[in-house]
Formats: C-alpha cells, sequence, structure tokens
C-alpha cells in the first residue's frame, strides 16, 4: 500500500524537483546579466558612454547606479531577500524601459532584453518560491 502512495506522489515531486532547478537557472540568468551590467558601469564606464549619451544620462550616474544593480542583484540572489529584490530589479528595469521609450526607441534590443530580464526575474522567483505560488496560483 505504501509503495502505491510513493508513485503516486512522484510525479507531483519530479515536477517540483523540475520547477525548482527551471526557477534556479532563470534567477542565476538574471543575477549573472545584473552582476555584468553592474560590473560594466562600476570598472568600465567607458563602453557603455554611447549609450548613456544616447539615453540622456551623465557618466557621473555609473557611479551610483553600478552599486545598485550589484545591490538589486545580491538582494534577488539571496532566498530570505528574493522578493524585495525582485521588486527592486523589476523597479530598475522598468526605468531602463522608460527612458527608452522616451527617447522614441520602442522596441529596440535594450528595451526587449529588459523587458525579458524583467519576466525572468518574476518567472524564476515563481518557479523556485512555493510561497510565490501560493500567493499567485495560475492554475488552480
Amino acid at each position: 500500500m505504501s509503495e502505491t502512495m510513493n508513485l503516486d506522489l512522484a510525479p507531483e515531486t519530479v515536477t517540483v524537483h523540475r520547477a525548482l532547478w527551471a526557477g534556479r537557472i532563470m534567477s542565476a540568468f538574471v543575477v549573472i546579466a545584473l552582476a555584468a551590467d553592474g560590473t560594466i558601469q562600476l570598472f568600465a564606464p567607458a563602453q557603455i558612454a554611447s549609450m548613456l549619451q544616447e539615453t540622456g544620462f551623465a557618466m557621473d550616474l555609473t557611479r551610483v547606479v553600478g552599486p545598485i544593480v550589484l545591490a538589486c542583484a545580491i538582494l534577488y540572489a539571496i532566498p530570505a531577500t528574493a522578493v524585495l529584490g525582485a521588486i527592486l530589479v523589476t523597479g530598475f528595469l522598468g526605468g531602463a524601459i522608460c527612458a527608452h521609450v522616451r527617447i522614441g526607441e520602442l522596441g529596440s534590443p535594450p528595451e526587449i532584453i529588459s523587458l525579458l530580464l524583467g519576466a525572468m526575474t518574476w518567472g524564476g522567483l515563481y518557479a523556485r518560491d512555493l510561497r510565490i505560488r501560493a500567493i499567485l496560483p495560475l492554475i488552480r
């Protein structure tokens, strides 16, 4: 009897395990992308100078924005602060999208990347955190 019960639970356990790993992979991708962006802003601002000029931001802001992006990535990577990190990451990416819309670059590659990273931020958190799935059930 207990073997039958274990067989009944196995597909659900496998699904949760797969979702957990999918969430970890998506979240890791977001953290790596944000860490790369923050690091470039801190240590190689000349690499992004043309993009900053196009969007109307001063070069001095890289010293402020770089640590903010890195802090958001760290908060998102730590399970205890992942929700706060996701909120902050979403806000940052929304600002990036807004900057490109403001200059008339609707649908530009940086805008699409920001949108995808934002979706992956919450998708990764949703897949790896049962509490988020309980709050936002997609399927009943």
